[in-house]
């Protein structure tokens, strides 16, 4: 090794020593870890005891029904429509919520935090308690299925957009301000203009969610592909649980796919 190149191994800076607050921190996670697996008895036991018996339903899993699909048509055309039902109307009213969510559109203080803590109420419940309680009123079907959608959807479109409103250009404001804009006509010609873009992408996001999240809440009664796996899986009939299971993974795929290209035309 030259001269040069040991001044520079000597100049090089060493690595500094995890902290100590690092430390703690890994160490605590660590312990809190053990807790939760110590308090609801974790053990992978039973997944190798058992595994004889469910090996048979694995089994038939492998061998799909493929001709039961013909009689699942229907059924995906329900929740291919819910989900563009509840995208359609969740966003839009997401997007007027947004408007009330942020500093930027809305001038009063009071109406801000009021719109704050009814999107955080129904941001804390799942899409399938939604359905849970849907299901309650109206029964089952795909009505509870779209409505439960169409909630959850307005707390994701909603805070999704907020923020984008929060990160605008201040300069159209400005200009709109000096104009003598008012609320409304200010949102309208300041705001719109430069959120609509990423607007679309989230709402074609929300769809991409919700064709994943109908087959949930179709599978907790509201209707659509997830209802007919509920029923067929409680007839034991895995060979047409696997062909639907299939199905949807496809669909879903491929919904995914045409999502992600048309957000990018979007954004």
């Amino acid at each position: 090794m030259s001269v040069v190149d040991a001044a520079q191994v000597a100049a090089r800076p060493k690595r500094p020593a995890p902290s100590r607050f690092l430390i703690v921190g890994l160490l605590i996670a660590a312990a809190i870890t053990v807790w939760a697996a110590w308090e609801i008895e974790f053990s992978l036991a039973e997944l190798f005891s058992h595994f004889a018996n469910g090996w048979v339903v694995v089994e038939r899993f492998l061998h799909p029904n493929w001709s039961y699909l013909d009689r699942a048509g229907t059924a995906w055309v329900e929740t291919v429509s819910i989900a563009i039902v509840a995208s359609f109307f969740g966003v839009l009213v997401g997007l007027i919520m947004a408007y009330f969510a942020s500093t930027v559109t809305n001038r009063s203080s009071a109406g801000y935090r009021f719109t704050k803590w009814f999107l955080s109420v129904l941001r804390s419940l799942p899409d399938v308690a939604y359905v849970l309680i849907f299901v309650a009123l109206v029964g089952v079907g795909t009505l509870a299925g779209t409505l439960a959608l169409f909630i959850f959807n307005i707390g994701i479109a909603a805070k999704l957009t907020s923020e984008t409103i929060d990160a605008v250009d201040p300069g159209p404001l400005e200009a709109a301000d000096a104009a003598g804009l008012g609320t409304l006509s200010r949102a309208r010609w300041a705001v719109q203009p430069q959120i609509l873009p990423n607007f679309l992408s989230y709402a074609l996001y929300v769809f991409e969610l919700n064709i994943r999240a109908s087959v949930v809440i179709g599978y907790a009664g509201g209707g659509g592909i997830g209802y007919l796996i509920q029923v067929q899986f409680a007839r034991f009939n895995y060979e047409n649980v696997s062909a639907l299971v299939i199905s949807m993974f496809l669909v879903v795929l491929i919904i995914d796919q045409l999502s992600q290209y048309f957000r990018r035309r979007v954004s």
